[in-house]
């Protein structure tokens, strides 16, 4: 634990998810190496709270298989493609946070066992006790279901206490605040009116995964330096939805 930790920590164990497209920096496309060790200090910051992570990270920035599908692609394959897209970005997490210091664990939902573990859960939460941080990739290992699904499904197999959905924007709108200038943020939402309203924090079925296990969802800005460790702290500006 780093000097200047505090004990003073709202969770225990927690989930941060976010885009593969908060991996491109200033760029429209891949991965940008100062923005990625930027989110793994940010990563790291916590970690010397003593709380143990999970980390799922999307792959639109390389590959997004709906896009491929609306493109005349085959879903199933193009879903596929996005997977591996996520394992490229979980290997560019695991390299920065290791020259930080940071032992992880890159997790697989589809086996390729030169290049990182696949998804055994006791191993996992094993690794979580060691105060591993670990980077779940391959989404769900099935085509047709999000990073967001798998981020809610590996929360609650880890027994996560909250979901962190770092976002460009400091919690949940009742519109698009980056258009609309009377956009009205939430402290608080129900996971039914997110569903209700069409609110797009994550997708419906992960809304529907994190309400049936009670978990909150906490959606907060990712460009907003600190932010993450703030929050742990019950400082900052975010929306929780449920909990």
């Amino acid at each position: 634990m780093s000097k200047d930790a505090t004990p003073e920590t709202r969770f225990k164990r927690v989930m941060l998810k976010i885009s593969g497209e908060a991996l491109m920096g200033d760029q429209g496309f891949g991965l940008h190496p100062p923005t990625v060790k930027r989110i793994a200090e940010e990563v790291k910051s916590v970690h010397d709270l003593g709380v143990e992570i999970c980390m799922v990270i999307g792959g639109g920035n390389i590959f997004r298989g709906l896009q491929g599908s609306a493109q005349g692609m085959e879903r199933t394959t193009a879903d596929y493609m996005g997977m591996l897209a996520t394992v490229m970005n979980a290997l560019a997490m695991q390299s920065s946070l290791e020259s930080l210091g940071v032992f992880t664990r890159v997790i697989s939902a589809i086996p390729m066992d030169q290049i990182c573990e696949p998804y055994i859960r006791r191993r996992a939460v094993r690794h979580l006790e060691k105060k591993r941080v670990c980077i779940f990739a391959a989404g769900t290992g099935n085509p047709y279901f999000t990073t967001d699904t798998a981020a809610t499904l590996r929360a609650s197999e880890m027994a996560c206490e909250a979901i962190f959905k770092g976002t460009k924007v400091d919690g949940v709108y009742d519109k698009d605040p980056v258009t609309n200038d009377d956009a009205v943020r939430f402290d608080r939402i129900s996971y039914d009116d997110v569903l209700a309203k069409h609110l797009k924090v994550m997708d419906a079925s992960a809304i529907a995964l994190a309400r049936d296990n009670n978990l909150p969802i906490i959606v907060f800005s990712l460009d907003e330096p600190g932010g993450f460790r703030g929050i742990l702290a019950g400082k900052g500006t975010y929306t929780t939805v449920g909990g």
